[in-house]
Protein backbone atom coordinates (compact mmCIF):
# COMPACT_ATOMS: atom_id res chain seq x y z
CA UNK A 1 0.00 0.00 0.00
CA UNK A 2 1.11 3.34 -1.13
CA UNK A 3 -0.65 5.26 1.38
CA UNK A 4 -1.31 4.01 5.31
CA UNK A 5 -5.39 3.28 6.21
CA UNK A 6 -4.92 5.68 8.86
CA UNK A 7 -3.67 8.51 6.87
CA UNK A 8 -6.93 8.13 4.50
CA UNK A 9 -9.73 10.61 4.53
CA UNK A 10 -12.49 9.02 2.48
CA UNK A 11 -12.86 6.30 5.52
CA UNK A 12 -13.96 8.49 7.98
CA UNK A 13 -15.63 11.09 5.74
CA UNK A 14 -17.60 8.21 4.45
CA UNK A 15 -18.29 7.00 8.39
CA UNK A 16 -19.74 10.38 9.01
CA UNK A 17 -21.69 10.69 6.14
CA UNK A 18 -23.47 7.44 6.36
CA UNK A 19 -24.14 7.98 10.59
CA UNK A 20 -26.11 11.71 9.35
CA UNK A 21 -28.17 9.80 6.79
CA UNK A 22 -29.48 7.02 9.48
CA UNK A 23 -29.95 9.91 11.77
CA UNK A 24 -32.13 11.96 9.32
CA UNK A 25 -33.61 9.00 8.30
CA UNK A 26 -35.01 8.34 11.13
CA UNK A 27 -35.35 11.97 12.14
CA UNK A 28 -37.44 12.49 8.79
CA UNK A 29 -39.69 9.10 9.00
CA UNK A 30 -41.28 11.05 11.88
CA UNK A 31 -43.01 12.71 9.17
CA UNK A 32 -43.53 9.87 7.01
CA UNK A 33 -41.02 11.39 4.64
CA UNK A 34 -37.49 9.48 3.56
CA UNK A 35 -34.72 11.29 3.59
CA UNK A 36 -34.95 12.27 -0.71
CA UNK A 37 -38.36 13.35 -0.13
CA UNK A 38 -37.61 15.93 2.53
CA UNK A 39 -34.57 17.49 0.45
CA UNK A 40 -36.70 17.74 -2.29
CA UNK A 41 -39.64 19.61 -0.19
CA UNK A 42 -36.41 21.61 1.59
CA UNK A 43 -35.44 22.96 -1.80
CA UNK A 44 -38.92 23.29 -2.91
CA UNK A 45 -39.90 25.58 0.47
CA UNK A 46 -36.95 27.86 -1.03
CA UNK A 47 -37.53 27.88 -4.84
CA UNK A 48 -41.46 27.39 -5.39
CA UNK A 49 -41.75 26.17 -9.04
CA UNK A 50 -38.87 25.19 -9.58
CA UNK A 51 -38.09 22.19 -12.36
CA UNK A 52 -37.43 18.73 -11.75
CA UNK A 53 -34.26 18.96 -13.41
CA UNK A 54 -33.21 21.82 -11.38
CA UNK A 55 -34.73 20.13 -8.28
CA UNK A 56 -31.77 17.15 -8.91
CA UNK A 57 -29.49 18.93 -9.29
CA UNK A 58 -29.66 20.89 -6.47
CA UNK A 59 -30.75 17.70 -4.38
CA UNK A 60 -27.30 15.80 -5.53
CA UNK A 61 -29.49 13.29 -7.26
CA UNK A 62 -30.28 11.55 -10.40
CA UNK A 63 -32.82 13.05 -12.86
CA UNK A 64 -34.27 9.57 -12.96
CA UNK A 65 -34.20 9.83 -8.91
CA UNK A 66 -35.84 13.17 -8.55
CA UNK A 67 -38.58 11.68 -11.45
CA UNK A 68 -39.63 8.42 -8.35
CA UNK A 69 -39.06 11.25 -5.29
CA UNK A 70 -41.86 13.20 -7.33
CA UNK A 71 -44.32 10.53 -8.23
CA UNK A 72 -44.21 10.04 -4.31
CA UNK A 73 -44.68 13.35 -3.26
CA UNK A 74 -47.33 13.52 -5.41
CA UNK A 75 -49.18 10.33 -4.32
CA UNK A 76 -49.25 12.01 -1.16
CA UNK A 77 -50.68 15.26 -2.14
CA UNK A 78 -47.39 17.05 -1.08
CA UNK A 79 -46.34 18.82 -4.06
CA UNK A 80 -48.65 19.55 -7.03
CA UNK A 81 -47.23 20.06 -10.25
CA UNK A 82 -48.64 22.03 -13.66
CA UNK A 83 -47.21 23.54 -16.36
CA UNK A 84 -44.99 26.52 -16.49
CA UNK A 85 -47.05 29.75 -17.77
CA UNK A 86 -44.15 30.42 -21.04
CA UNK A 87 -42.86 26.50 -20.82
CA UNK A 88 -45.56 24.71 -21.50
CA UNK A 89 -42.96 21.70 -22.37
CA UNK A 90 -41.96 22.38 -18.64
CA UNK A 91 -43.86 21.39 -14.94
CA UNK A 92 -43.47 23.27 -12.41
CA UNK A 93 -43.57 21.88 -9.13
CA UNK A 94 -44.96 23.59 -5.87
CA UNK A 95 -45.47 22.49 -2.50
CA UNK A 96 -49.28 21.67 -0.96
CA UNK A 97 -50.45 22.89 2.48
CA UNK A 98 -49.72 18.98 3.35
CA UNK A 99 -46.59 19.43 2.06
CA UNK A 100 -45.46 22.31 3.96
CA UNK A 101 -47.08 20.65 7.20
CA UNK A 102 -44.43 17.31 6.52
CA UNK A 103 -41.77 19.54 5.71
CA UNK A 104 -42.50 21.76 9.24
CA UNK A 105 -42.18 18.69 10.91
CA UNK A 106 -39.45 16.62 9.56
CA UNK A 107 -37.65 19.83 9.48
CA UNK A 108 -37.83 20.47 13.33
CA UNK A 109 -36.07 16.90 14.13
CA UNK A 110 -33.60 17.27 11.20
CA UNK A 111 -32.68 20.70 12.66
CA UNK A 112 -32.21 18.85 16.52
CA UNK A 113 -29.36 16.61 14.52
CA UNK A 114 -27.87 19.81 13.11
CA UNK A 115 -28.19 21.51 16.21
CA UNK A 116 -26.19 18.42 18.19
CA UNK A 117 -23.52 18.91 15.33
CA UNK A 118 -23.02 22.40 15.64
CA UNK A 119 -22.77 22.17 18.96
CA UNK A 120 -19.77 19.86 19.24
CA UNK A 121 -17.67 22.68 17.45
CA UNK A 122 -17.01 26.30 18.42
CA UNK A 123 -18.17 29.06 15.15
CA UNK A 124 -14.88 29.45 14.50
CA UNK A 125 -14.53 25.19 13.75
CA UNK A 126 -17.37 25.46 12.60
CA UNK A 127 -16.20 27.72 9.88
CA UNK A 128 -13.05 25.95 9.25
CA UNK A 129 -14.58 22.68 8.55
CA UNK A 130 -16.94 23.97 6.16
CA UNK A 131 -13.15 25.30 4.52
CA UNK A 132 -11.85 21.74 4.77
CA UNK A 133 -14.90 20.14 3.26
CA UNK A 134 -14.57 22.65 0.53
CA UNK A 135 -10.87 21.71 -0.43
CA UNK A 136 -11.44 18.24 0.32
CA UNK A 137 -14.24 18.20 -2.68
CA UNK A 138 -12.25 20.54 -4.60
CA UNK A 139 -9.18 18.26 -4.33
CA UNK A 140 -11.55 15.03 -5.65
Amino acid sequence: MDMPAEERLGLPLKRAEQRLMAAKHAAVKTAGLTVPQYAALLVLADNPGISAAALSRECLVTPQAMTVVLKNLLEHGLIERGPHQWHRTMLETHLTDAGREALRTADAAAVVIERRIADAFTPDERGTLRDLLARFTQAI
